[in-house]
């Protein structure tokens, strides 16, 4: 596969705060996200998406396309999924460090049958996460299955 690249534009707006975009993504959305240092540092905004929070997210949310093309290859019937992520921010060797990100995902599935399916898929898509895989954060993967009779 040839090297895909990911461009992005920041611009500093005012005290601890700026505004993300991408030039790719402006031509279909035109949306910014706004970030700013969380507010437990100093001079810290509460209410706005962190570098802490997207490095998150960025797990979590490619775990759930990872999830989505496995599924479909694998042929897992699911009706809904949904994946709730925790990410630690602490002190290593004298360093800020994004040190762990617990990921939650929940999959719904109509069929008792598909559970242990449902349970491989996940463990397959944690593994083949590109951006777990980029990281050298500890990533760990708690697992629901539900099962939701029609």
């Amino acid at each position: 596969m040839e090297p895909h690249l990911y461009h992005v534009d920041l611009d500093w707006d005012t005290q601890r705060k700026g505004s993300l975009s991408s030039p790719e993504l402006l031509l279909h959305r035109g949306t910014t996200i706004e970030v700013a240092t969380p507010p437990e540092f100093p001079q810290g905004m509460p209410g706005i998406w962190s570098p802490e929070h997207l490095f998150t997210a960025a797990v979590s949310s490619c775990l759930m396309t990872t999830f989505l093309s496995v599924a479909e290859n694998s042929k897992l019937a699911f009706t809904h999924f949904s994946c709730k992520a925790h990410g630690k921010l602490e002190t290593v060797e004298g360093k800020f460090m994004m040190s762990e990100i617990v990921l939650e995902p929940t999959v719904t599935i109509t069929d008792e049958k598909d559970r242990e399916r449902a349970q491989r898929v996940l463990q397959k898509s944690e593994a083949a996460c590109l951006i777990s895989n980029s990281v050298k954060s500890k990533v760990t993967m708690t697992t629901t299955i539900i099962v939701q009779q029609t």
